[in-house]
Parts: structure tokens; C-alpha cells; sequence
């Protein structure tokens, strides 16, 4: 039996800490290793030769600084994680290993706010028939990552109340789909999820803290600091849609009036055009024309730029993050929507804070919040299980 202190214990921290940064980062050379856990390069050295005997990481040659190294990640087979995305059209399921890599994705169109029972019945049925498609081991399945367009509880685990989602409130997403898939499932709003989906995999790499924007329904940010998703106490943080930008607009489905949400998303924005464009005109359809150079498109794609540049001035001034992602639809629409963001930014938000800041779009488009469910079973799982095979490797003692 370990007892805390003793050399077995700190051993097997060790190894932990290794497979943890491996595991969050897909692959690092030694040297990196050893930078991210403060542990001595011999120490490095004789874990990872022990986690390879083991089975649990796989050894590359690389290169780095134009040196030769190791690169080192998780191994293929060491487990499964699965990202399930509800958005308010659509479900995408992805299948992935701890190695990082993509093995499967689907997604097909669902009405969410038909019945929450339907939603995760195809979730369950997707699921499934993804597994049988790339063959993977059932056994290997570690977790499941779940996104769902509403703020969760984090005392409770439901979905708060929304407008979004009015046939879901009350639901327990993580125990529904448990229950159906038989694994652990860690849920999570879609733009947190969008945040995590970017800091592993896109725009937001190489960053410790970054805000997610996500504009479609509804308007919301997945803020990550120091590396980390931050939620708040009651899971709400990020709700960059209900910043009051004028006391005297329109009213907002919160009951408040002017939020930001009533000038950016699509429910607000579409019919400013609908009279011209069709009553089935969509947020994707209006970025497009705006790239084609339609007039009211462009107008309108700028002043919703505008509008979303005065959120983060706030989030500048509060938090004064060092990259700003934008995601979801209106990121396609590229300097016409990003300029807009980055003026008004320079008008309202603190000049040092400003200066600091970079706004790109988003670099994973619509896979940003499967991705970024699959980055959450990554961050949340523990490392017990993948350390069991490892076989301790022996040092000369010292003389």
C-alpha cells in the first residue's frame, strides 16, 4: 500500500504528471515535458521509458530547434473519448483517442426543441453507429464530452433556465446520456466548449487566456484563464450576450432591455433584412452575400461587428485577456465582422489592454464545440487508469 510521502507515491505523481501534459497537449518532446511538470530531464527520461513499456505513450523521432528529439504522445489504442454537440439545428458526434487524433464525425440536422428524449436517442444512435464505423474497441471508451446551447448548473447539473432550449429545462444531460451510453459524461455549454475546441486544436494555441464569442440564437463567451475554462460559481460566467448596450432597446428574452444579444444574433439581426432578402434567409446566407458585396448585408454585418467589438471592450476592461476568437456563422464573414470588433475595441476598451489584444476568427468553424467536447473528457479524466500497465524502470543508485 502507497503512503503519502513515500517514494512509491511520489513515483506515481510523477508518472501522472507526465501522462497529464501529454494528455492535454497531444504530443511534447522530453525537453518540453520536463518544462511543463518541473521535473528533472533524467526523471522525464525514465518515466516515459517506463509509460512506454507499459503500452501507454508511443516514442517519434522529431526535431526541435533543429535538434533531433523525442516526440512523445499518448498511444493510439490507450483509449476513446467521444464529443457529442447539440446545437439548436443540429447534432455532430466525433470519435477520437488520446492521442488526439479524429477518427470518426458525423452530424446530421435536429430540431433540439422538439423533445429532449428525441435528441438524445439520436445522439445515442449516432453514437453507436460511429463506434461500429471506425471499429474502435467499445471497452477503450474513456468518456463522452456533451455541448448543449444553455448554461448548466454546476451545483446540480441541469440545464438553467433558457429560452433557447424551453423543453430541456430541468434536464440532467449528463445523467440522460450516461444512463443510454453506459460511460461518464462531462457536459458543458457550447461556447465553452467552442473556447476549449480553439486553445487545443485551432486559433487559440500557444495562448493561456482567450475569449471565445460565439454569435448564433443566442450570444455567449467560453473564457479561458491561465489555461483553464472558467465557469464562475454558478456556471454562468461568459454571458457576454446580456451586457446592456442601451437602456432603451429592444426587449431582450431575459427581460431586460438593449442587451447585446438584441443587436448581434440571428433572431434579432434576420429580419432587418428578411423584407428583401426572404423570410428563409440565414445568418450563413448573409455572411455570404455580405462577401459578395451586397450593400444591406455589409451594413448590417458591420454594425453587428461593431456591437460584439463593445462586449469585449468590457471583457478587455475586466479581464484584459491576450487573444480574442471569434466562432460560429459570422466568423466566415473574415475583416468585414473582424474590423468593426477591433474599432470599437480601440474606442472603448483601456489602450493597454487594447494593445495587448489580437481578434482572429475562429480556425475550426462548425467542428469548434464537437472538438472542444472531445478537449473536455481530455481535461476532466484522470490518469490512474492509463498508469496501471506501467512497469517502474530500475536507476543505478547513487554512489
Amino acid at each position: 500500500m502507497e503512503t503519502p510521502g513515500s517514494q512509491s507515491s511520489l513515483h506515481r505523481a510523477n508518472l501522472e504528471r507526465v501522462v497529464r501534459a501529454v494528455r492535454m497537449a497531444g504530443a511534447l518532446t522530453q525537453a518540453e515535458i520536463a518544462r511543463s511538470t518541473g521535473l528533472s530531464a533524467a526523471t522525464v527520461s525514465n518515466i516515459v521509458r517506463e509509460l512506454k513499456d507499459g503500452g501507454t505513450v508511443e516514442v517519434t523521432p522529431t526535431s526541435a530547434g533543429g535538434r533531433r528529439a523525442r516526440s512523445v504522445s499518448l498511444s493510439g489504442d490507450a483509449g476513446i473519448v467521444i464529443g457529442v454537440d447539440f446545437g439548436h439545428t443540429h447534432l455532430r458526434v466525433a470519435v477520437g483517442n488520446l492521442a488526439h487524433q479524429v477518427l470518426a464525425e458525423e452530424s446530421e440536422p435536429l430540431d433540439v426543441d422538439a423533445s429532449s428524449a428525441q435528441g438524445f436517442g439520436r445522439a445515442e444512435e449516432l453514437v453507436e453507429r460511429l463506434i461500429v464505423t471506425t471499429g474502435v474497441n467499445r471497452q477503450k471508451v474513456v468518456g463522452v464530452g456533451l455541448g448543449v446551447p444553455g448554461p448548466i448548473d454546476v451545483e446540480s447539473g441541469t440545464l438553467g433556465s433558457t429560452s433557447i432550449l424551453p423543453g430541456w429545462t430541468g434536464i440532467n444531460p449528463s445523467e440522460e446520456l450516461a444512463a443510454r451510453l453506459g460511460v461518464p459524461v462531462y457536459v458543458d455549454n457550447d461556447a465553452n466548449l467552442g473556447a476549449l475546441g480553439e486553445l487545443v486544436w485551432g486559433s487559440g494555441r500557444g495562448v493561456r487566456d482567450l475569449a471565445y464569442i460565439k454569435v448564433a440564437s443566442g450570444v455567449g463567451a467560453g473564457l479561458v484563464i491561465d489555461g483553464q475554462i472558467y465557469r464562475g460559481p454558478g456556471g454562468t460566467a461568459g454571458e457576454i450576450g446580456h451586457i446592456t448596450l442601451d437602456e432603451s432597446g429592444p426587449v431582450c428574452r431575459c427581460g431586460n432591455r438593449g442587451c447585446l444579444e438584441t443587436f448581434t444574433a440571428a433572431r434579432y439581426v434576420l429580419p432587418l433584412l428578411q423584407s428583401s432578402h426572404g423570410a428563409d434567409l440565414t445568418m450563413e446566407r448573409v455572411v455570404q452575400l455580405a462577401r459578395d458585396g451586397d450593400p444591406g448585408c455589409r451594413r448590417v454585418v458591420g454594425d453587428v461587428g461593431r456591437h460584439i467589438g463593445s462586449g469585449v471592450a468590457n471583457l478587455c476592461n475586466l479581464l484584459n485577456p491576450s487573444r480574442v476568437v471569434l466562432g460560429g456563422d459570422l466568423a466566415e464573414a473574415g475583416e468585414l465582422v473582424l474590423g468593426p470588433i477591433r474599432e470599437s475595441v480601440s474606442r472603448y476598451a483601456i489602450p493597454s489592454a487594447a494593445r495587448q489584444l489580437s481578434v482572429l476568427p475562429g480556425a475550426l468553424g462548425s467542428r469548434a464545440e464537437v472538438l472542444g467536447a472531445l478537449a473536455l473528457v481530455l481535461s476532466e479524466m484522470g490518469d490512474s487508469s492509463l498508469i496501471e500497465n506501467a512497469q517502474p524502470v530500475a536507476t543505478p543508485a547513487f554512489t
